[in-house]
């Protein structure tokens, strides 16, 4: 079972990796300045997630495939990592989708 993990960075915005069961991170988020927006910004990955045309398919400058999870208002709520293939990336998709809905939040800045 996936969780979200909020942590809090050095210069002191939140941010939230989404981990699949095997605890490999599959989504990263932006900054946040508040630990609710943190928590606004999972919300919106649960409800974005189910969506498949709200995942942006990439390709870096270094030709490795990534993809981005947009809002409803096109705004990015989170990045993946990078992968060696096209499947890979899709594979990353399907955890995220499968994942997200149910995840766990662990709270490390508690």
């Amino acid at each position: 079972m996936g969780k979200f993990v909020i942590t809090k960075r050095n210069n002191g915005e939140y941010q939230f990796n989404l981990k699949a069961g095997n605890g490999q991170t599959i989504l990263s988020s932006e900054g946040y300045s508040s630990k609710a927006n943190c928590e606004n910004g999972i919300e919106s990955v649960r409800k974005n997630s189910a969506d498949d045309s709200k995942f942006d398919r990439k390709t870096s400058s270094n030709g490795k495939p990534y993809f981005n999870l947009k809002a409803t208002n096109g705004q990015i709520i989170g990045t993946s990592e990078m992968y060696e293939s096209e499947s890979s990336r899709d594979n990353g998709i399907e955890s995220v989708k499968t994942n997200a809905p149910g995840a766990v939040v662990d709270d490390q800045t508690a």
